[in-house]
């Protein structure tokens, strides 16, 4: 569809587009539920409570992509975050997702721990906002182009 295979890059979504308010979040949940529904999938079980703190999920996001598991790790972490309805800003539930695709649990602690681990986060994180991006998931094609993914 987008004649090129994007990569899939973790940054920090309170700083590429932040809730402003509770109804925000509301109406965020209801457009999702419809896609879902429009889709074909199961309902959705929300974590408690969402949005959370994805810090530690978002480093863990980014040692995965280190090691070449970003788009297995991504997947396995929303199973259990809106199938599982699991908080991920809890370690245990970023592990469980780490495990899911093969990923040590020893090995993603230290891995997100790391100072390069958080660098390259800031770094994707800060090229995503000055590339324009709003919201995720987003392409952004070589082209420079931000292509914001409808829900």
């Amino acid at each position: 569809m987008l004649g090129e295979v994007p990569e899939w890059v973790p940054v920090r979504l309170g700083e590429v587009g932040p809730f402003r308010c509770a109804e925000e979040v509301a109406a965020y949940r209801e457009d999702v539920e419809r896609a879902a529904r429009a889709q074909g999938l199961q309902p959705l079980r929300w974590p408690e409570p969402f949005p959370a703190d994805s810090e530690w999920a978002m480093l863990a996001a980014t040692y995965a992509k280190q090691i070449g598991r970003a788009v297995a790790f991504s997947l396995a972490a929303f199973r259990q975050a809106f199938a599982g309805g699991r908080d991920l800003s809890e370690r245990d539930n970023v592990l469980l997702a780490a495990a899911a695709c093969e990923m040590h649990p020893a090995a993603v602690i230290k891995g997100a721990e790391l100072r390069g681990t958080r660098e390259r986060l800031d770094a994707a994180t800060a090229q995503a906002r000055a590339a324009g991006v709003h919201d995720v998931p987003a392409v952004l094609t070589a082209a420079g182009e931000v292509i914001e993914v409808p829900r």
